[in-house]
């Protein structure tokens, strides 16, 4: 049976390109399901790829293909790669778009070794670049769109069940390209960090996870203004902004009926500021 693919770009859908490289997958591999993650990431955003795809790579059955393509070097000499995960595979370019769900599975490889008294286990991820044309759409792709020439038919392949190491040379997992929010950084009385995704609602996810503020009361500072901390959108009144912890657990800053994004007009990266209260 074929492995289930996902499909994640910045493509929209007003154009034929999603379609056309579905054409592709059902033509190597008619029997793969493809479910679309979303095609609506703002044009060559790597980072809202990142966070999207890491926040969705959790909910899919083991062996799932997924593949990424917001590819703003194609053509270039970034590298075309498949990685191999405990989970299932990810295919597409490298351009850090794959790091959110690597650190993720280096925290569960760590995680495990804990568990084993630390125990050393085997690294889990192997990567190849995509070099042998024999599993490409054309010996001659595109230079332009290698998620039909390139990206496509290896995901198809390996969802046919071709071995990850038929698709090209391997690739030390360590060389690929790791796109990281930066830390988070301690202010005098709490914590700082950033603005990583904007969603379709206008809501702004931080780069401050859950459990950097699960042992304490706290409230947002920013852009010149003082936030509540809620459990929901619904806690303040229409029109009133509030911070707290969204179901992919991140804390978020949303305006209860209205777009976050609208009220406060940031942009990614800009500052957040979380500040411990007093019991």
């Amino acid at each position: 049976m074929a492995a289930l693919i996902t499909l994640l770009t910045d493509f929209g859908d007003r154009d034929v390109y999603v379609g056309v490289m579905k054409g592709v997958i059902a033509q190597i591999c008619p029997g793969a399901p493809t479910i679309d993650l979303t095609h609506a990431i703002p044009p060559q955003a790597v980072t809202a790829a990142r966070f999207n795809l890491a926040t969705a790579y959790p909910y899919f059955p083991d062996g799932t293909v997924h593949l990424m393509v917001v590819d703003p070097g194609v053509g270039t000499q970034r590298r075309a790669i498949a990685i191999q995960t405990p989970r299932g595979f990810l295919v597409g370019p490298d351009n850090g778009g794959f790091s959110g769900v690597l650190q993720q599975e280096d925290a569960m490889a760590l995680k495990g070794r804990s568990s084993h008294s630390g125990a050393a286990s085997p690294t889990t991820i192997a990567a190849v670049e995509l070099s042998n044309r024999d599993y490409w759409r054309s010996l001659n792709p595109s230079t332009t769109f290698h998620g039909r020439d390139i990206f496509a038919p290896a995901a198809a392949h390996l969802a046919n069940g071709v071995p990850l190491d038929y698709l090209g040379r391997p690739i030390d997992p360590q060389t690929l390209i790791s796109l990281e929010p930066p830390p988070l950084a301690p202010i005098n009385g709490g914590l700082q960090g950033t603005i990583q995704y904007i969603d379709h609602f206008g809501n702004l996810i931080t780069t401050i996870p859950a459990a950097a503020v699960a042992q304490k009361p706290w409230q947002v500072q920013f852009n010149q203004a003082t936030l509540p901390q809620t459990q929901t959108y619904g806690e303040v009144p229409p029109g009133e902004p509030a911070a707290f912890i969204g179901s992919h657990g991140w804390l978020e800053i949303a305006v209860n009926g209205s777009s976050a994004w609208e009220r406060f007009r940031v942009r990614l990266g800009d500052p957040v500021q979380v500040i411990w209260q007093m019991p």
